[in-house]
């Protein structure tokens, strides 16, 4: 129903001062419905659309009074508009990312502003992407032997359509990410390709 030429996201949180700490938008790559791989910070991602995206969860955690981490999930248009999908009021898998590659990662921070306590650095460390491992696990020694690569399990039992586990995969450009991120995946059962 809409014309995008991709989803993106954006985690945000809100202390009890009302201060507001923004990460670096997400691009998301979704194969039926379920989300497989997000990317941060964005190699192409205009300040303008990153600014307009942080004005408008902005406004929601302000108009809400809301403390604490939310995600909002966009489409982005052709012209670079930006169409709400989805908020989320907590953590949010698209940001998962930040457990390794942020300063803070989204976890603290929603800790931190629910504490009172105040808000960590946001900014993304190298670029990274996050993988979510669904249905059935990979070869874990296998990719954990590749550098700069963070396994964080579920402990849940092998099921079809089922997230166990997300991989973290830093990289110091975004050509050497998506490198990476092939051999990853090529690691993982039936992972569609990046």
């Amino acid at each position: 129903f809409v014309d995008f030429v991709r989803e993106v996201s954006m985690i945000a949180v809100r202390g009890r001062d009302g201060e507001v700490v923004f990460y670096p938008m997400a691009e998301n790559q979704h194969v039926d419905g379920i989300l497989r791989y997000s990317v941060a910070p964005l190699p192409d991602l205009d300040a303008s659309v990153q600014q307009t995206a942080d004005s408008y969860i902005r406004a929601l955690l302000d108009e809400l009074d809301y403390v604490g981490v939310l995600a909002l999930e966009l489409f982005q248009t052709r012209d670079g508009s930006l169409l709400a999908n989805e908020m989320a009021p907590r953590v949010h898998n698209s940001g998962h990312w930040t457990m390794d590659g942020a300063v803070t990662s989204q976890f603290e921070n929603h800790l931190r502003a629910i504490q009172g306590l105040p808000l960590g650095d946001t900014q993304a460390i190298a670029p990274t992407c996050m993988i979510n491992v669904i249905g059935r696990e990979g070869d874990n020694a296998a990719i954990l032997a590749l550098t700069n690569t963070h396994l964080h399990r579920y402990d849940k039992a092998e099921r079809a359509g089922r997230k166990l586990a997300h991989i973290n995969i830093l990289a110091p450009n975004h050509a050497e990410l998506l490198e990476k991120v092939r051999a990853c995946s090529a690691l993982l059962p039936d992972a569609p390709p990046p």
